[in-house]
This record gives structure tokens, sequence and C-alpha cells, in this order.
């Protein structure tokens, strides 16, 4: 079983905290790893995928939690939400903590009842579709490497060539997809799991009468992955309404098919950029919704610029889920152009930038984003990365990096 770098946070978690909230998109491992920790000391494992199980826990949620072993595990917690009142009522009555884990296919704050009801109760986690590192079997440190003094680049980091890095784009992080040979049986699992997602989520969370538009509003956004978001442009592409609109892009991003990237910006007046950028969640699902293989990538530059990117923006979004050093993730935009794609801040107000380049050499030019940040940031930008096609550890100048773009998932063997 690939071991889930997210376990550690949760065993924390649960050490503390009488409920935890596994959120994250079906089909990442959820119940696999809910599962395993049930095996390391839970008395009791549900899921309400099972008909009878959501019969109970819906017909009558007081007995239905009154009457499991503790500590519990309740899986695909979202499709019963009157369980949210329940699991309160068993925790106020006993805080002891760890006695609920709990997982759902879609985000809690999306859930009123149960971010609401369980407010001080309970610690939301995020299981994203695996990361490079967990592929590999290493322990990814690159946020860290990001903010240390000098900048570590180890050797160990595999110099994989270019074709590799659009392997590992084309087959994404689903467990099942990657376990698919590549080309028409993997594009037939996409297929079913957005219409399993599309049917059956969406129709659960929001009661939505044209749900044939889903489908067509992701193959829209999926064609501007890495782009900023122009709300009413893609509301007249789609011939809708902007609030409609806004309500489909809030669902898409509840049961994990697209994440918003958010500006940075400074209330020192300047000119910067608002607009959020949106990404796919998984670049297999992405090149499958953009009808383009390895071979297309490789063909067309531009394209695989922004897929580059949107690769490169989530494995740092996976990171950070686990991480150590809090950090929030931003991309950068002036209103005269200069832009950097990702921006790194922790807590302490410092700065990172990061840059993606799909080429294989780098020049002065691909630097200047990152020196108009670093302008406007002062002494809290710590250092700026171009990250790359090529294979090797570049200095630009004071604070400043090209990097193989392989660094990003560099790690050590991963902690127990």
């Amino acid at each position: 079983m690939i071991h889930r770098h997210a376990a550690r946070q949760l065993r924390d978690a649960l050490d503390d905290t009488p409920v935890v909230y596994l959120q994250g998109a079906r089909q990442t491992g959820k119940s696999t790893l809910a599962k395993g920790l049930a095996e390391q000391g839970f008395a009791s494992y549900s899921t309400l995928d099972v008909a009878a199980v959501l019969a109970a826990a819906t017909a009558d949620p007081d007995g239905f939690v009154a009457g499991l072993p503790r500590p519990a595990v309740i899986d695909e917690v979202q499709r019963a939400p009157a369980l949210a009142l329940a699991i309160k009522a068993a925790v106020d009555a006993d805080r002891r903590a760890g006695q609920f884990l709990l997982t759902g296919s879609a985000g809690a704050l999306s859930l009123p009842g149960l971010a609401d009801s369980l407010a001080g109760r309970m610690e939301r986690h995020t299981l994203w579709p695996l990361s490079q590192g967990e592929i590999d079997g290493t322990e990814e440190n690159f946020i860290e490497r990001l903010f240390a003094e000098e900048l570590p680049t180890p050797a160990a980091a595999a110099k994989n060539t270019e074709d590799d890095v659009i392997e590992r784009i084309c087959a994404g992080g689903y467990p099942e997809a990657r376990a698919r040979r590549a080309g028409r049986r993997r594009d037939a699992w996409f297929s079913s799991y957005t219409d399993a997602i599309l049917q059956r989520d969406v129709r659960e969370l929001a009661n939505i009468n044209r749900l044939l538009d889903m489908p067509r509003l992701l193959a829209l956004l999926a064609s501007r992955a890495g782009q900023l978001i122009n709300q009413a442009d893609v509301a007249r592409a789609m011939g809708l309404p902007q609030s409609t609109l806004m309500r489909y892009l809030a669902l898409l991003e509840t049961t994990f098919l697209v994440h918003r990237l958010p500006a940075w910006f400074t209330s020192m007046g300047k000119r910067l950029t608002k607009a959020p950028k949106l990404m796919l969640v998984d670049t297999g699902l992405l090149a499958h919704l953009l009808g383009v293989n390895a071979a297309g990538l490789r063909r067309d530059r531009t394209l695989l610029g922004h897929v580059l990117e949107n690769f490169v923006a989530m494995e740092v979004t996976k990171q950070l889920s686990w991480r150590e050093r809090r950090c929030m993730l931003f991309h950068f935009r002036t209103e005269g152009g200069a832009e950097v794609d990702l921006v790194l801040e922790d807590s302490a107000g410092r700065m990172v930038g990061v840059e993606v380049k799909c080429s294989a050499t780098l020049r002065p030019r691909d630097f200047a984003g990152l020196k108009a940040l670093a302008a406007i940031a002062g002494d809290r930008f710590v250092r700026g990365v171009v990250v790359y096609l090529g294979q090797e550890v570049v200095p630009f100048g004071q604070a400043l990096h090209g990097l193989p773009v392989t660094q990003v998932w560099a790690g050590n063997a991963p902690g127990p």
C-alpha cells in the first residue's frame, strides 16, 4: 500500500481533537487511509456508501451514532447531513479526543450542518490525489528548502527527462487511473469518474435544473487551466447568468474537481490584478478533458506550459496540506503584465516566488516577474526560483535560481 503523508497529521489530530474530518475527491484513497487507521485502534468502521447503513443513519441519526462502538470511522458522511447534530450531542456528552474520524467527498465548509454543528470540536484535513513523492516513495521537502537560509538542492533528485515529466502529468494522481494502461482504458476511467461525480455528488449537494451544463463547464474550464478566471467571459460562453456560474464553480470546487488560486496583493496602492487563477485538481483528468496525450503535449508547447504550471501548482498545494510550515499559496500579476505563477507566504509574512517554464534552457527575462515581486515585497522576499525542464541548478543573481522541475518532488524517505 502506498504511504500517504497525511497519515501522520491525522494521527496527531486524533490525539487531541474529538472529531477529525478527512475531505477530498472520490478515489483519492480516503477510505483506504481511514480503514488503515481503523485497523490501528478504531473500534468500528461504517460507510454510508452501503445502502442499508445509509438508511439506518438517515432514519435514526441519534440511534445510529449511539450504537457505534467508539472510536468510530464513518465514511462518506456527507450523504447523511443529519448525522452532524447526533455527533455533536455525542461529543458534548463525552469530550475525549479521537472519537470520530469522518471522511467525505465534499468540502466540510460546503456542508453547513457539519461545519456549524461541530465548530470547535472538529479539525479538517484534505487528501489530494497522490503526490509525486508518494508515488516515488519519498517525502517532499520543497517548501522547507525554499525558505531555508541557503537553498539546498538534493543530489539524489532524479534527473528525469522531459518525456518522463510529461508522462507523470498525463498519469495524474488517482490510484485507480494510474493502475490502468495509458490511452483508451485510462480515458474510460476518467469518463466514468467525472460522470459519477457530476451526476451523483453534485445532485446530492445541490438542486440543479440544468445538470447537463456541468460537463460542458468542466471541459471549458479545463481549456483555461492555469489562466486567470474571467467569470463574465465564461458565463457568456456557457450562456449562463454570472450568479449561476458562480454557484456551479463553487460546486466543482466542493467536489474537488477544480481549485482556485487567489491573487496576492498588497494594500499599499500597487496596481495588481486580483482575479484568481483556475487549476484542475488532477492533471491526468485535465489531459483527458483536453483530449490530449503525451505526444500531443510534446507537440503543443503553449498547451504544455499551461498544463505544467497546473501540475506544479497542485504538487505544491499537496505538500502544503501535510507540511509543518504553514503557508498561504497565491499567484502574482501586475496590471503591467509582470507575473509569478506561485507565491508562498508564511505566517511571518516571508515570501517565496516560483515561476514555471516549459523550456529546457533559461534566459534572464524568465526572472522578470520574480524581480518585480521582490521589489514590491522588499525585505519580506526570501528568494525566487524558476522551475524548468532542464537538468541543471543555475544561480541567476542574488536570491534567484533556476531549478529542474524534479526538485519540486525531491525529498527523503517518508516518516512513520
